[in-house]
């Protein structure tokens, strides 16, 4: 039999499908009050002679058990443990206890869920994710069950949904004391409680279903039930030593294996990852014999904010300042630097603290970049209403790839035409998702490269980024007219990305120099090669514009552009001196002398400098990954204290 509860406009009511009929229980009959030898009678009653029939298309379901007892979900195929472990950099090997008991935990049965109901992203998180599972209903107290015992006591089954936020489970884990608030947002169960008499089983005594998962009707993984390691019956009996099981206590399978976003995470290649779930999205699971559930995830508000408390331990560095000169106050918000032009500023320059701009025409206005996340973009965006309002957003240029210029584009109007030069949305295309990025905020790598990530990026908020391609590319050069005024673009890289433009508007005498152009800030040469940066620099002087803004740090002028120039040929003879004496990468960069630049921000990125150059002298020197490189960069930065 298959049965469900659904809602009602005097409350929930119990029933029992016939075909695609509901045949209903007597009102005030719960499932939950029905499970035990009682339960096959009643459904047996109903199906003959039912309270009321109504259509299942016209009912609105709910969870078979809307507020279960309990809910222990285990781990009953330990090839998804092994899979998410890859998915996070380990081996993908299992301790031994993984083989000697089975694993579970407790969920929280406040959050259960329906099966066609909007599942809510847990508030703060960037990596929300499902987990298609199978869960066993208790139909009769029990304690100090056998296996054997433990499969005659579960009731029924129903499909079930582990709705997992990656990044806070991530966090958590590193407590060491269990999950949290990285897996309590949402359960869903349903459609229905089928009888275990309807489904098929192995030899085994396993449950032997087909599933599938899709995500917006792309498949993401299929497997079957009865590749189990851990059955039924065995964590049924764990669980019920010195424990007396309640009738309506659930237990989930654990992931079928391949049936979540997680196992398919590869480190070694971001840019084939789909994404995490984001809002709108439309999950659908099925399961033979058990139906299908087909939810939308929507988006939360963000979580009140707690102060960390201070650690006795931490090493107390100074405040960060930028000592570059500033042609207008370097604070956070809109200065105008020329004739209907502005910069958007985000002091200190560091890391994800860029600069934008704005050109305004007549009736019309240019936006130059967006900002690392929404919240820090949706602030901008509402500062330049005062010259938006009168001049709307016609175009928004994109200088370069990099997430701290790109990640705000969808809050945009779709009118507003976004450009950029090819290699730029090339590299978008072909870059890992933008929430990804929470790697650098939640992963435990190492007690030295943790702390230097955390303080580097943790202050950005990451979920619910799309990218928004670009609608106009370009090659080399293209000139915009906005409202009447002439504004440039000129692709100057390969340099610090695989595509870099400059925005020149000649009639204000400004250059946003995008990450070309770094101001009391190390640049970082991503791409290179370094001498094309270099001539980048000298085209950009050669510009003659008087007001430069920066990618990062105070506005400047073509001295500001001189001293990147400078520093990048400081870096190609001290890399080539360290090559020629034979040192390798690593000698170099702790060797390294940056003279009068040791003082800029981030003065560590000399060490993917240094590695370009290497490259450029020696490209079959083996790829280094960026958070190898990030490794040696906290490593390089934590020596210089």
């Amino acid at each position: 039999m298959r049965f469900v509860t659904y809602a009602t406009a005097e409350g929930d009511r119990a029933g029992v499908l016939n075909g695609e009929l509901v045949h209903a229980l007597p009102p005030g009959t719960t499932l939950l009050g029905l499970l035990g030898p009682t339960l096959r009678q009643a459904g047996e009653q109903a199906l003959a002679e039912p309270d009321e029939v109504v259509a299942l298309a016209d009912v609105k379901l709910k969870a078979p058990i809307p507020r279960p007892p309990s809910i222990r979900d285990c781990l009953c195929f330990l090839d998804h443990m092994r899979g998410c472990l890859k998915a996070t950099g380990a081996t993908g090997v299992l301790e031994p206890t993984w083989y000697q008991i089975p694993a579970f935990y407790f969920a929280n049965p406040a959050t259960v869920i329906g099966p066609h109901d909007d599942v809510p992203i847990s508030p703060g998180s960037a990596w929300f994710d499902f987990e298609l599972e199978i869960g066993a209903v208790i139909g009769a107290a029990g304690r100090d069950l056998t296996p054997e015992q433990a499969v005659e006591h579960i009731a029924g089954y129903t499909l079930m949904c582990d709705w997992s936020a990656r990044d806070l489970q991530g966090l958590e884990s590193q407590l060491k004391i269990g999950q949290a608030k990285g897996k309590d947002g949402a359960t869903t169960l349903g459609p229905w409680l089928v009888t275990p008499d309807e489904l098929p089983f192995g030899p085994d005594g396993r449950l032997a279903l087909h599933v599938r998962a899709e995500v917006n009707g792309a498949l993401v993984g299929e497997g079957r039930t009865d590749v189990m390691d851990w059955s039924f019956g065995e964590v049924v009996s764990y669980a019920s030593r010195g424990v007396e099981l309640q009738q309506g206590d659930v237990f989930g399978s654990g992931t079928v294996p391949g049936c979540c976003l997680i196992e398919h995470l590869d480190f070694g290649d971001l840019a084939a990852f789909q994404g995490w779930l984001k809002d709108g999205d439309e999950v659908r699971l099925s399961a033979e014999g058990l139906g299908e559930v087909r939810q939308t995830v929507r988006a939360s508000a963000a979580p009140h904010p707690l102060a960390p408390r201070a650690d006795p331990a931490a090493v107390v560095r100074p405040p960060r300042r930028n000592p570059a000169r500033s042609a207008v106050p370097y604070t956070k918000g809109l200065h105008q630097v020329g004739s209907g032009v502005w910069a958007w500023l985000l002091p200190d320059g560091g890391y994800g603290r860029s600069n934008a701009g704005l050109v305004a025409g007549d009736g019309a206005s240019l936006l130059v970049d967006t900002l690392y996340d929404l919240p820090l973009t949706a602030e901008m965006l509402s500062g330049m209403r005062p010259v938006t309002d009168p001049h709307p957003l016609s175009h928004a240029v994109l200088t370069h790839a990099n997430g701290d210029h790109t990640h705000g584009g969808q809050l945009l109007p779709s009118s507003v035409r976004v450009v950029a030069a090819e290699g730029t949305a090339h590299e978008m295309r072909t870059e890992m998702a933008p929430e990804l990025t929470t790697a650098l905020q939640v992963m435990d790598l190492g007690p030295v490269l943790t702390p230097y990530l955390r303080d580097r990026f943790g202050g950005f908020d990451f979920g619910g980024i799309r990218l928004r391609e670009p609608d106009h590319t370009f090659d080399r050069q293209l000139t915009l007219d906005v409202g009447g005024r002439e504004v440039r673009l000129l692709n100057l890289g390969p340099a610090h990305t695989e595509a870099d433009t400059v925005v020149h508007v000649p009639d204000a005498g400004v250059l946003f120099a995008g990450d070309l152009l770094f101001a009391g800030c190390t640049p970082i040469v991503w791409s290179g090669p370094i001498a094309n940066w270099i001539a980048a620099c000298d085209t950009m002087i050669g510009l003659d514009a008087p007001t430069v803004v920066p990618g990062h740090g105070p506005v400047t002028d073509p001295a500001g552009i001189r001293a990147v120039r400078d520093y990048l040929a400081h870096v190609v003879e001290q890399a080539d001196a360290a090559h020629a004496k034979g040192l390798d990468l690593r000698e170099a960069v702790f060797a390294v002398d940056l003279a009068e630049y040791a003082g800029w921000l981030d003065a560590e990125r000399v060490v993917v400098n240094v590695y370009q150059r290497y490259r450029e002298i020696h490209p079959g020197q083996p790829e280094i990954d960026r958070f190898a490189l990030f490794a040696l960069m906290a490593e390089w930065q934590a020596t210089r204290s």
